[in-house]
Order: structure tokens, then sequence, then C-alpha cells
């Protein structure tokens, strides 16, 4: 064998390296590419699973703060009617209490002033018994 016996050996040995390179290239790129769209379909398959599972999630919180929102408004509002209810009985008390003091004053003054008359009436008698005592 010369050596463009050799020479073309070598050639078409490259060649044929050379072309068994490309079609393992090729399968393996296939396979890859069939790989990473099997996984990419598989994770989204479970994203899509999670997703809606969290969605779930959400939505059932969501429903349970607006079950919260709703007892804590009504709550509220027995609170505010309780103290409402507090506040007016408190206000008619003090009316009432008011009105009996008024009325206690008022009967007081009466007898005071019917005691001061009285007063008056004895240290008028008393002048007079002393004027005629000191004139006797």
């Amino acid at each position: 064998m010369d050596e463009k016996d050799f020479k073309r050996l070598l050639e078409a040995s490259a060649a044929e390296t050379q072309r068994r390179f490309d079609e393992t290239a090729e399968r393996l790129s296939a396979e890859l590419k069939q790989h990473m769209n099997k996984t990419a379909e598989e994770l989204r398959r479970h994203f899509d699973l999670t997703s809606e599972e969290m969605r779930g999630q959400v939505q059932l919180c969501a429903e349970r703060v607006a079950l919260l929102d709703e007892k804590l408004e009504r709550e509220a509002a027995d609170i505010r009617a309780e103290m409402r209810q507090g506040f007016a009985d408190t206000q008619a008390m003090i009316k009432f209490s008011h009105a009996e003091l008024d009325r206690r004053i008022h009967g007081v003054e009466e007898r005071a002033t019917m005691l001061e008359e009285r007063v008056n009436k004895l240290l008028a008698r008393m002048d007079r018994l002393e004027a005629m005592t000191a004139t006797q």
C-alpha cells in the first residue's frame, strides 16, 4: 500500500467516522429533545396539579377569612348594640336619679323655708316676751 492508498483509506475512514459521529449526534440530539419534551410535559402536568391544589387551598382560605370577617362583624354589631343599650340604660338611670334628687331637694328647700318662717315667728315671739318682761 502506498502513500496515496493510505491517504484515501484515511480519508474514507475519516468520512465514515464523521458520518457515524453525525448520525450519533443527530440520534442523541433527537433523544435529548424527546426526553426534554417529555420532562417538560411532566413538569407542566405536575405544575398544573400543584397550582390547582394551591388554588383550592387559597379558595378555602379566602372562604374561611370571609366567614371570620362576617363573624367579627356580627360580634362588633352585637357589642355596639349592647353598648348603646347600656348607655341608654345609664342615661335613663341618671335622669331618674336627677329627678329624684330634684324632688328631694325641693322638699328640703320647702322644709327649710317652713322652718325659717317658724324660727322667725319664734324670734318675734321671743322679742315680744322680752319686751313684755322688760316693762314689768
